[in-house]
Formats: C-alpha cells, structure tokens, sequence
C-alpha cells in the first residue's frame, strides 16, 4: 500500500540542525531509512518541510518508517493512503459495483 507522508519540520529543530551545520547530513539518513518512492521539499503550512510517497505491505511496518522524521526532525506529520493509475484501474469493477447498488 502506498502512502503519501507530508512531514513538516519544527522550526526550532530545522535551524537548529541548519546552524550546526548538519542538516545535509540528517536529511540524507533519514530519507535513506525510509526509502520513499517519491520524495519533495516544499513549505507545508508556512515552514520548512516536504511530501514523500512510502509503500508499505502492513500497518505495522509504518511506525519505522516515520519515526525517523519525528526523532531527527521534530517532524509533524500526516499520512493518506494514495493510488497509481493503475491501481485505480483495478478498483473500476468494485467502484462500478457499489455505484449500482448505492448509486
């Protein structure tokens, strides 16, 4: 299953780890445990932070994954189950189906 993980970096921490000169270095250790599918930085709500997909097999691998951004950035984070287009292909049939019968 994939999930879109928008993680925003608590300031005090981000300036931080910017004025001891290891951001670079966290940045990198961090997003080479989660191993994101997709990953980008970006402002989320006004400070630094960013958007990375993560794809999981089972819930419980999804603590593992987003500890890092806790722990190494003081991250807060939200997470939503996404789709490919080809995922959605294969959920036509199930759509189709329960627009008929609630549609």
């Amino acid at each position: 299953m994939r999930v879109m993980v928008t993680f925003s970096i608590q300031p005090e921490k981000g300036d931080a780890l910017i004025k001891d000169g290891s951001m670079g270095e966290t940045m990198q250790s961090i997003f080479e445990e989660i191993n994101p599918e997709a990953l980008y930085f970006t402002t989320v709500e006004g400070t630094r932070g960013g958007y990375c997909v993560i794809n999981v097999d089972d819930a419980s691998q999804i603590p593992a994954r987003t500890e890092p951004l806790f722990l190494g950035l003081g991250a807060a984070i939200q997470m939503q189950p996404v789709m490919t287009p080809e995922d959605l292909g294969r959920a036509t049939e199930s759509i189709q189906h329960v627009a008929q019968k609630y549609g």
